[in-house]
């Protein structure tokens, strides 16, 4: 168990939210709680919104509400009835200077979140999707905030789509627990749909680069408009957030609301999943093929040093594709679908900045009430092209020392930084009775396998969820062991910005969080094409060579999508204009 001090070597740092928020002193923090660093950075404001981290995170909010409307055939009705009753609160508003209320209407109709999304695309508004694995959230009765039971029936939450922000949280500081208590102040356990969306970046202490200027330190945000694709049937939500305090009244917020459902697309189409034809203009790896080989022969040579307490470094890469017609990232996400399984999928779009999608096996941790689970996810093989040769894959994967220490790293490391809060000054465990089943099994994935843990217990309490947060991230799955080392030589050996690349990507809702791992992942923009991410872990007997076809094999799920080179002399046309 590590000492209070021994947690300023951690990557994720956490301040106290009186004496240090936001702090970005390079020196340990006194106090037990600490927060994520960076250099400061310059960014645009969100307009329409409000930041929630400027306000008091110990002011309670006025009124936490959700009311529900009967349900409606579709989703161009639910948008009338929506609209009727957002002018019906206009003209009632609540005796409160802050607040929130979420207005949500049933749609018989099942509809995909996805192609609600895309439906949405000539909103200049930040956007956000994120889509769980398999079965989703129950959302079983509940109790809207008037004191109403609304009984929803069973159903599961598949996936969420949501434009426009009623409420943000970004700032040029590390991630605190001050931020975390002013996300946590506009939800509530009676409300669970009320969630905040968003990222933190995988090493707030970097520089951040252009392209990841718009998303801070950290980006939440909660819907303004909402899309809820349940099993078989869907659901429309809108939410109006207000606070005095932070200059931006109830009358600005429910103008606003009105604004962004003015341009809300009544008509959803099925959205194909298939990229438009395109070509590739150019495809620029950072490190490249002879600067990641001498990059992993440094780290093999400094795990191999008898003084040196490195272990496992994960190095990533950055591949910068420009094509002949912008990509859309919401059909990228799209066909990211068709290949789904046993993954999350997430955009997270911040105002004025690129969209950053992923298509993640990786867990970071699923908290319900006092409930709290993790995985370990590590050593990867591809897909056999039969039954048989699938087998024989899975169980060389199995029987591989190298993928074995590999593995083994990261469960230990997980299971250990449950059984114990290593930012706690009191070093009283977190986390109680932690059981690890499966310890060891394969998960399959339509590309590609790994081996795979799952580890859960129970929290003392639900206040320790940050706590968690701080202590998972970043895992040895997506830095190395141990951490300090590791994150030392990424940042020597790296000269690009992962931003949010294996960085936490998910939700806080009142009661129940979860958040993945952003890898398998690329930030996309108009006029700029792609940067798509990926990264491989670095141990005893790793190869280089072998470690960039590793690369090239989890980015073929985005590589799949650009078959096409430009033709020769189309190359030089375009290089003398």
């Amino acid at each position: 168990m590590a000492s209070a001090g021994a947690s300023g070597h951690l990557l994720a740092r956490f301040t106290d939210p009186v004496s240090a928020k936001c702090s970005i002193s390079a020196a340990p923090p006194i106090s037990s709680r600490q927060s994520i660093h960076f250099f400061h950075q310059k960014y645009q404001s969100c307009w329409l919104s409000m930041n929630g981290c400027q306000g008091d995170p110990r002011a309670p909010i006025g009124t936490i509400e959700t009311r529900a409307f009967p349900a409606v055939p579709s989703h161009a009705l639910a948008v009338e009835r929506l609209n009727s009753a957002i002018s019906k609160l206009k003209s009632e508003p609540p005796p409160f200077t802050s607040g929130i209320i979420r207005l949500e209407v049933p749609i018989q109709q099942p509809v995909e979140a996805i192609d609600w999304l895309h439906a949405q695309h000539r909103l200049l508004l930040p956007r956000c999707f994120f889509s769980g694995r398999t079965g989703g959230s129950d959302l079983l009765s509940f109790t809207n905030g008037n004191g109403n039971g609304i009984s929803m029936g069973a159903h599961n939450l598949v996936s969420v789509a949501g434009v426009g922000s009623a409420v943000f949280f970004r700032s040029i500081h590390p991630f605190s627990y001050g931020d975390w208590k002013s996300i946590k102040r506009f939800l509530s356990k009676k409300c669970p749909l009320i969630r905040s969306y968003g990222a933190i970046r995988f090493d707030a202490r970097s520089n951040i680069s252009s392209e990841w200027e718009g998303f801070g330190s950290f980006y939440f945000m909660v819907p303004q408009v909402e899309f809820d694709e349940l099993e078989g049937s869907s659901m429309l939500a809108t939410t109006v957030a207000w606070d005095k305090s932070l200059s931006w009244t109830w009358a600005m917020a429910i103008d606003a609301l009105q604004a962004t459902m003015c341009q809300v697309s009544s008509t959803v189409v099925k959205l194909r999943k298939e990229v438009p034809r395109t070509f590739i203009l150019s495809n620029n790896h950072i490190p490249s093929k002879t600067y990641w080989d001498l990059a992993v022969r440094r780290a093999l040579q400094l795990i191999d040093r008898s003084n040196s307490a490195l272990i496992k470094v994960v190095l990533a890469r950055s591949s910068r594709v420009v094509t002949t017609t912008d990509i859309d990232p919401i059909t990228w996400l799209a066909c990211l679908q068709v290949e789904g399984e046993n993954a999350y999928q997430f955009c997270l779009q911040p105002p004025n900045a690129p969209a950053f999608i992923g298509n993640t096996p990786e867990q970071l941790f699923h908290r319900k009430c006092l409930s709290i689970s993790s995985e370990a996810l590590a050593g990867t093989r591809g897909r056999g092209g039969s039954t048989t040769l699938d087998l024989q894959v899975e169980l060389d994967l199995l029987s591989s020392p190298k993928d074995h220490l590999e593995f083994t790293i990261v469960r230990e490391s997980i299971r250990k930084k449950l059984e114990a809060s290593l930012l706690s000054s009191a070093l009283q465990a977190v986390c109680n009775g932690v059981v690890v089943e499966p310890k060891k099994a394969i998960r399959k994935l339509p590309r590609v396998q790994h081996l795979y843990a799952r580890l859960a217990g129970r929290l003392r309490s639900e206040d320790d969820e940050f706590d968690i947060l701080a202590s998972l991230h970043p895992s040895p799955a997506v830095c190395g062991f141990p951490t300090e080392e590791a994150r030392l030589f990424i940042a020597e050996a790296e000269v690009f910005d992962r931003g949010m690349y294996a960085g936490p990507v998910g939700w806080f809702s009142g009661g129940e969080s979860e958040f993945a791992v952003g890898i398998r992942s690329a930030l996309v923009e108009k006029g700029l094409g792609a940067f798509i991410y990926a990264g491989t872990g670095i141990v005893e007997g790793s190869n280089p060579s072998l470690e960039w076809d590793e690369l090239e094999l989890k980015i073929s799920q985005f590589t799949k999508l650009l078959k096409l080179e430009l033709p020769l002399h189309q190359k030089y046309l375009r290089s003398i204009n």
